[in-house]
C-alpha cells in the first residue's frame, strides 16, 4: 500500500522510511544512491543482502519504479524467493508485480518465449536439463560417424557451454578454437547441435541468454522495448557473472543507465565454470560516472579472522580493494598448525570437535572446508571412527562417489566370485563390448542353475549361447579377474588395487574422458588407492569399507558439515577448520599449470573465502607428509600461509617437525617462509621416514616462481610421452612435445604457442 501511494504523488525522497533506521553508514548511501550506475562493492558479512533489498524496497516505495519496471537478478531461485519476501516485510505488504525478478535464466526464458520466432523456436518450446542435453550431443557425434568413446557426449556439452557462457554462437567461434574437441570438428559439432535444437523446438540452459542476445542485437524494436521497460536494475553476485551475461545486463541498462550491482571481486572462485572477474573489476570504465561503494563493515567474524583475510587478500594485484573491519571484541587468532601427516591432521581436528562440543558448540557450528573433495575421506572415516555426526554438502560421501563404488566392486569380486552386484556392476565399466543383451543371457543361466553371475559365464563360454565379440571379451574378463585372485594372495592391497584400476582400464577411461568431473575423479581414484595402503588383507580393508559407509545419523546434536571451499560460498560458521594448506594442494597444482597467475590470484581468493566463513574460531593445518599411490611424499606449507599477517596468527607445530623455522615461526621472532621451506625440505623427519623405506629423494627442492615446491620423497613419476610427440590438448589443441620433466610436459601448441600442462591432459595425436 506503501509503495501505491507513494507512486500516485509522485517520487519522494524517503529519508524517514523506518527500513532505513537498521542500516550503517555505507548501506544507507547504497540505498540512496538511486540515480546512475552503482558498484556495491560488498565484503565478506557485511550485509550486502539487506542493503541490496532495502535498495529494491526504496524504489517502490519512494515511488521512482513500479514493480514490473525493475529488473533484479539473482543466481539461485531460493534468493529470488528470499529477495521478494524480505522487500514485502520492509514495506509492509506482500510485493506483487515483480514478474522481472529472478535468475538470468527464468527471466531470459521469459524474454525468449514472447519472441521466440525471432530465432526460429516456437513459444512453446522444451528447455533441456543437463541429462537431455548430454543425450542430444552423443546423437550428433554418432552422427558424424565420430568415436563416441573417445570423444563423449558429456565432453561435448562441457565445450559447447563455455562457448555460450562467452556468448558466443557458432559463427563467432574463433576458428582455432574447433580444435577443443573432435581433431577440429567442434564448431561444425556445434553446428549440428543447435539445428538438432530448432528441429525439436527445444533450448539448453545456455541457449536462454545466446537467444536473448540474438533477439536484442537483431531486432532493435525489441532491445528499445527492454531498455524502456526496466527503469532500475540490481544485480546480485556480479563478480560471479559470465561473458553472456554481463553482454546482455550491458545492452538492458543503456537506456536509464540506472544499474545497480552488488559484488565483491575478493570472492570470485567460479573461474572454471566461466566466471569473469573482469566483469566486476571494468565496471567503472563500462559506466562512466559510476559510484562506488564499499561496504567494510562485516558483522560476522572476529578482528584478527578479518585481519588474516584481508592481509592475505591484499597479494592480488587484479582487485578494486577495500579493507574489512569490525567493532566486536577481541577474539582468538587464526591458528596455524602443522601436523605429521593426514592421518594426525584429521585426528587433531577430530579432537578439536569434540573438545568444542564438550564446551557446548553444537557440531551444526563446525565446518570442515577442504579444498578438493578427496581430501574428505580421511576425515569421515576418523569422525565415524569416534561416532561424530556429520553431512557432506555438494557432494556424496567418499565411499558413495560413482568411481569409488566401481573400484569397491573390482576388489568385492576378487574377493568373492559370488558377488553379483560387484559382477553387475564392473562387468563392461569400462565397456569391453559385454552389452545388454550378453548380460540378458548370463543372468538367464544363472537363473536357471541356480549360480553366480561369475559361475554362469563359465558355463556360458562352453556354450553357443554367446556372439563370437561378447565370448572373446567374456574370455578375457574371466581370466583376468581368476588372475587378479591368484594376485592378490601375495600381492599389498594398494599394490593390488593400482594394477587392477589400470589393467582394467578404468584409470585410462578418466584420463581419456573429457568430462570436467574427470580430473576429480582421477583424485579420488588415488585416494582410493592410499585408504587401502593403510590395511594388511584385502579382507580387513573390505571389512572396514561396510563399517564406515554407514551413512551418521543426526543424534540431536547436530552435524559437522564437510564440504569443498567452493560449495562454502555465502555460508558462515562459528568454528572453521582448513586442513590441507600445502602447496600443490592448495593452491591446486592442476589449476596453476593451466591458467598461471590468473589461478593463482583465483586460489587465493578461494583461501579469503575460506577464512571469512569463520566468525569465531579459524584453524588451518598443514601436513609435512602425505602419501600417494601408497608412497611417501614431503609436502610444502602454501605460499599463503607465509601471506598471513603475523598479528593476527598463532602458529604451532609438532615440536621438531620443521627444523628450527618452525620454533622461529612460533615465537614470531622470524615469519620467513622461504626459510620454512629450506628447512622443511632438509631437515624434515619425513624425509627419514622415506629413507628407510628404500625412497629416492631429490637432491634438491624444485622451484615454482621462486618458491620450493612440494617434492617428492619418492621416484618421480615419469610421463609416457616422448620429446618430438604429437599431441592433443582439449583446450590448446595440436602440439609437439619439447621438454619433459616428471609428468609436467612442455608442448609447442599450433595455435597458443608453448605451454606447461600435465601428461593426463593430453592425448598422443
Amino acid at each position: 500500500m506503501a509503495a501505491a501511494t507513494a507512486a500516485t504523488q509522485g517520487e519522494n525522497d524517503g529519508k524517514s522510511a523506518p527500513y532505513l533506521t537498521a542500516l550503517n553508514e555505507e548501506q544507507r548511501k547504497a540505498v540512496m544512491a538511486t540515480d546512475g550506475p552503482v558498484l556495491m562493492l560488498a565484503g565478506a558479512g557485511t550485509g550486502k543482502t539487506r542493503a541490496l533489498t532495502t535498495r529494491l524496497a526504496h524504489l517502490l516505495f519512494t515511488g521512482r519504479a513500479q514493480p514490473w519496471q525493475i529488473l533484479a537478478v539473482t543466481f539461485t531461485n531460493k534468493a529470488a524467493r528470499e529477495m521478494k519476501e524480505r522487500i514485502g516485510a520492509l514495506i509492509g505488504e506482500s510485493v506483487e508485480g515483480m514478474q522481472w525478478l529472478g535468475t538470468f535464466h527464468s527471466i531470459g526464458a521469459q524474454i525468449l518465449r514472447r519472441h521466440a520466432e525471432l530465432v526460429g523456436l516456437k513459444s512453446s518450446f522444451t528447455i533441456l536439463d543437463a541429462d537431455d542435453q548430454i543425450r542430444l550431443a552423443k546423437q550428433v557425434i554418432e552422427a558424424a560417424n565420430i568415436d563416441e568413446k573417445r570423444w563423449t557426449g558429456r565432453g561435448l556439452a562441457f565445450v559447447i557451454d563455455g562457448w555460450k557462457n562467452r556468448g558466443l554462437t557458432p559463427d563467432k567461434v574463433p576458428a582455432n578454437e574447433a580444435y577443443h574437441f573432435a581433431e577440429g570438428r567442434g564448431i561444425t559439432l556445434y553446428t549440428a547441435y543447435q539445428e538438432r535444437l530448432k528441429t525439436l523446438n527445444a533450448a539448453d540452459f545456455g541457449d536462454l541468454l545466446i537467444h536473448n542476445l540474438t533477439i536484442f542485437q537483431n531486432n532493435a524494436d525489441v532491445l528499445a522495448e527492454y531498455q524502456n521497460r526496466f527503469r532500475y536494475m540490481l544485480v546480485d553476485e556480479y563478480q560471479d557473472t559470465n561473458v553472456a551475461q554481463y553482454l546482455w545486463l550491458r545492452l538492458l541498462a543503456q537506456k536509464h543507465k540506472n544499474i545497480c550491482c552488488v559484488g565483491d571481486d575478493d570472492q570470485s572462485i567460479y573461474g572454471w565454470r566461466g566466471a569473469e572477474v573482469e566483469n566486476i573489476l571494468r565496471f567503472e570504465k563500462d559506466f562512466p560516472g559510476a559510484q562506488v561503494i564499499r561496504l567494510e563493515r562485516n558483522y560476522r567474524s572476529t578482528p584478527s579472522i578479518l585481519g588474516a583475510a584481508s592481509g592475505l587478500i591484499a597479494a592480488n594485484k587484479d582487485r578494486l580493494g577495500k579493507e574489512l573491519w569490525t567493532d566486536v571484541e577481541d577474539g582468538e587468532k587464526v591458528r596455524v598448525r602443522g601436523v605429521w601427516d593426514g592421518e594426525e591432521e584429521a585426528r587433531i581436528i577430530g579432537d578439536d570437535i569434540e573438545a568444542e562440543q564438550m564446551k557446548g558448540q553444537s557440531l551444526s557450528d563446525m565446518a570442515v572446508l577442504v579444498r578438493a573433495s578427496f581430501q574428505m575421506r580421511a576425515f569421515e572415516e576418523r569422525f565415524n571412527t569416534l561416532g561424530l555426526a556429520y553431512r557432506v554438502v555438494g557432494g556424496p560421501r567418499f565411499y558413495e562417489r560413482e568411481e569409488t563404488r566401481d573400484a569397491l566392486a573390482y576388489l568385492r569380486l576378487i574377493r568373492s566370485a559370488d558377488d553379483d552386484l560387484a559382477f553387475d556392476r564392473i562387468v563392461n565399466k569400462p565397456k569391453r563390448g559385454l552389452g545388454d543383451k550378453a548380460l540378458q543371457v548370463l543372468h538367464k543361466i544363472a537363473r536357471a542353475q541356480g549360480v553366480p553371475l561369475m559361475a554362469a559365464s563359465r558355463i556360458a563360454l562352453e556354450s553357443d549361447d554367446l556372439h563370437a565379440a561378447a565370448r572373446r571379451s567374456l574370455v578375457n574378463f574371466v581370466d583376468t579377474i581368476d588372475r587378479w585372485t591368484r594376485d592378490a594372495k601375495d600381492m599389498a592391497p594398494a599394490d593390488l588395487t593400482e594394477l587392477v584400476l589400470e589393467e582394467s582400464g578404468y584409470m585410462e577411461m578418466w584420463k581419456n574422458s573429457k568430462s570436467p568431473q574427470a580430473p576429480g575423479k582421477l583424485d579420488n581414484l588415488k585416494e582410493f588407492i592410499q585408504a587401502v595402503s593403510e590395511f594388511d588383507t584385502l579382507e580387513g580393508y573390505l571389512d572396514h569399507v561396510a563399517l564406515v559407509a554407514e551413512r551418521s545419523e543426526d543424534t540431536g546434536e547436530g552435524q559437522v558439515w564437510l564440504m569443498t571451499l567452493h560449495a562454502a560460498k555465502g555460508l558462515e560458521f562459528p568454528v572453521v577448520f582448513l586442513p590441507g594448506w600445502e602447496e600443490e594442494i592448495f593452491p591446486s597444482k592442476r589449476s596453476l599449470d593451466e591458467k598461471g597467475n590468473a589461478a593463482l590470484e583465483e586460489e587465493r581468493r578461494l583461501a579469503y573465502v575460506g577464512i571469512t566463513r569463520a566468525e569465531e574460531s579459524c584453524r588451518i593445518s598443514f601436513a609435512a607428509n602425505r602419501q600417494i599411490y601408497g608412497r611417501w611424499q614431503a609436502a610444502m606449507p602454501s605460499r599463503f600461509i607465509d601471506e598471513l599477517p603475523e598479528d593476527h596468527v598463532e602458529v604451532m607445530s609438532e615440536p621438531g617437525l620443521y627444523g628450527n623455522a618452525a620454533a622461529d615461526l612460533a615465537s614470531h621472532s622470524s615469519f620467513d617462509g622461504e626459510k620454512l621451506r629450506e628447512d622443511a625440505y632438509y631437515d624434515n623427519p619425513g624425509w627419514r621416514r622415506a629413507r628407510a623405506a628404500n625412497a629416492r629423494p631429490r637432491t634438491e627442492p624444485p622451484m615454482i616462481e621462486g618458491r620450493a615446491a612440494t617434492v617428492s620423497v619418492s621416484a618421480p613419476g615419469h610421463s609416457n610421452f616422448s620429446k618430438g610427440q604429437r599431441v592433443f590438448h582439449q583446450k590448446f589443441g595440436y602440439g609437439t612435445i619439447s621438454a619433459i620433466e616428471g609428468q609436467k610436459l612442455t608442448v609447442d601448441f599450433e595455435h597458443s604457442g608453448p605451454k606447461k600442462v600435465i601428461d593426463t591432459f593430453v592425448n598422443a595425436a
